[in-house]
C-alpha cells in the first residue's frame, strides 16, 4: 500500500471512530427519548461539570449533528495527518480546557455538541502553518480559511441558539496550542518575504525544505547531518 494512502487511512481512524460514537449516542438518545442534553455543560453549576466530559458527544437535533460531522472528519483527519505527533494532545486538551472555559464564562444554559472541537482544529491548523513557515502547511492554512472561514461568525453572539461561547473558547484554545506546539512537527525555514540565506547555505536550506516529513518531524527539527552530508560539505570546501 502506498505510504501516503496508508497514512491517510490511519489519520482518518480516530476522527471516524469519534463520529461513530456521537452518532450512536444520538441514535440512542432519540430512540429512547433520554433527553441527554441534561448531561450537557451548564455553566457555574456543580452538576454542570459533567458536561465537560459529555457535552462534545451530545447533539440536540439531526441538523446539529449533521452540521458537525463533516468538519470533524475533515479537520480531524488533517490534524492527525499533518501533526500526528501532537494531534492526540490537541484533541484531549481542547476537549477539557474549552469545556472548563465555557463552564466558567458562558451563559447559564445547556451547552452541547462537538463544535468547540471543530473551532480548535480550525484555529490550530490555520495558525500552525504560518508559525512553522512551511509552504505545504501554509497551503493547508489557506485551505481551512477558504473552506471554513465563514465559521468566524460563530464566535459572535448573533444567535441565541448557538453556543458562541463554546466556539470562541475552542478557537482560543486552538490558537494557543498552535503556539505552544509550534516547534513540534514539520518545519520550514522562512516565509517568502523574509531575507534569503547566504549562497553557501542556500543549498542546505533548500534541501531541508524538501525532506520527507518523516525524516524531520521528530521534535520539528531539521534532520541531523549524516556522514554523507559532512563528506559533501568537505568536498565543497575543497
Amino acid at each position: 500500500m502506498d505510504s501516503t494512502l496508508k497514512r491517510l487511512i490511519i489519520s482518518t481512524f480516530f476522527p471516524g471512530l469519534f463520529l461513530l460514537l456521537i452518532w450512536l449516542v444520538f441514535w440512542v438518545d432519540i430512540s429512547l427519548d433520554l433527553e441527554l442534553f441534561y448531561h450537557g455543560l451548564f455553566p457555574r453549576k456543580w452538576l454542570g461539570l459533567q458536561g465537560i466530559l459529555f457535552a462534545p458527544i451530545i447533539h440536540g437535533s439531526l441538523r446539529h449533528i449533521v452540521a458537525n460531522s463533516f468538519p470533524i472528519l475533515v479537520l480531524g483527519t488533517l490534524l492527525f495527518y499533518f501533526y500526528r505527533s501532537v494531534a492526540g494532545r490537541v484533541w484531549v486538551i481542547s476537549w477539557l480546557v474549552s469545556g472548563i472555559l465555557v463552564w466558567l464564562f458562558a451563559r447559564p444554559s445547556y451547552h452541547i455538541g462537538a463544535s468547540g472541537l471543530i473551532y480548535t482544529f480550525g484555529g490550530f491548523l490555520f495558525l500552525s502553518g504560518i508559525l512553522r513557515k512551511h509552504a505545504g502547511l501554509i497551503a493547508i492554512s489557506f485551505l481551512v480559511v477558504f473552506q471554513y472561514g465563514s465559521m468566524i461568525w460563530g464566535i459572535f453572539p448573533l444567535e441565541d441558539r448557538l453556543s458562541w461561547e463554546g466556539h470562541l473558547a475552542g478557537l482560543l484554545v486552538g490558537l494557543a496550542l498552535s503556539w505552544i506546539y509550534r516547534s513540534q512537527g514539520p518545519q520550514g525555514t522562512r516565509l517568502f518575504w523574509q531575507s534569503y540565506p547566504d549562497q553557501d547555505t542556500a543549498g542546505e536550506d533548500e534541501e531541508a525544505n524538501h525532506l520527507p516529513w518523516d525524516q524531520y518531524e521528530v521534535e520539528g527539527k531539521r534532520k541531523p547531518p549524516t556522514n554523507q552530508d559532512n563528506a559533501q560539505a568537505e568536498n565543497k570546501k575543497d
